[in-house]
């Protein structure tokens, strides 16, 4: 069974080796038949302490690796410097 993969944005990188990431999803609601958007924060971990707030970056599952993270980050888009 492949393993899933989830892209979102870094919205926390204060811990060593480990990134927040805020992956958003949307769907239509099953009454008022309107687009919402729903978000979930995931702990994954960052060997290289390579990605910053605001990055977009690609999630892949994992064997837990602490009591937060089960998630890797696979690879990632930096975002540019203003």
């Amino acid at each position: 069974m492949p393993k899933r993969t989830l892209q979102g944005t870094v919205v926390s990188d204060k811990q060593d080796k480990t990134i927040i990431v805020r992956v958003e999803r949307r769907f239509t609601h099953p009454v008022l038949k309107k687009t919402v958007r729903r978000s979930k924060k995931y702990y994954a971990h960052d060997e290289t302490n390579e990605y910053s707030v605001g990055d977009i970056v690609w999630l892949e599952e994992h064997r837990p690796i602490s009591r937060l993270k089960r998630w890797t980050v696979v690879r990632g888009e930096k975002r540019a410097k203003a």
